[in-house]
């Protein structure tokens, strides 16, 4: 899955990452990392350090880490993850 674009959100501990395709056609919130443990992507992205909580909808995702985390870290392996990853 290719992430064509990263965008800033009003929250500057959360970014919005656009993919080319449909990752979801329903809207799927993942507070912590338990709740998305039964659902792979979720799963691979809660591994990444920092993150904190994501939102899956259609052609994006958007991560959300925790104060103390930088996005120099986290977004090239949200990329890899999103990158590895077959619809």
């Amino acid at each position: 899955m290719i992430v064509s674009e990263v965008q800033p959100t009003p929250n500057p501990n959360a970014l919005k990452f656009i993919v080319e395709g449909t990752i979801s056609d329903k809207p799927l919130s993942f507070f912590n990392a338990a709740a998305g443990k039964n659902d792979p992507l979720a799963s691979r992205l809660f591994e990444i350090a920092g993150v904190s909580s994501l939102l899956i909808l259609n052609d994006f995702i958007t991560v959300s880490k925790t104060p103390d985390a930088g996005w120099k870290s986290i977004t090239p392996a949200v990329k890899k993850v999103l990158a590895d990853w077959q619809i």
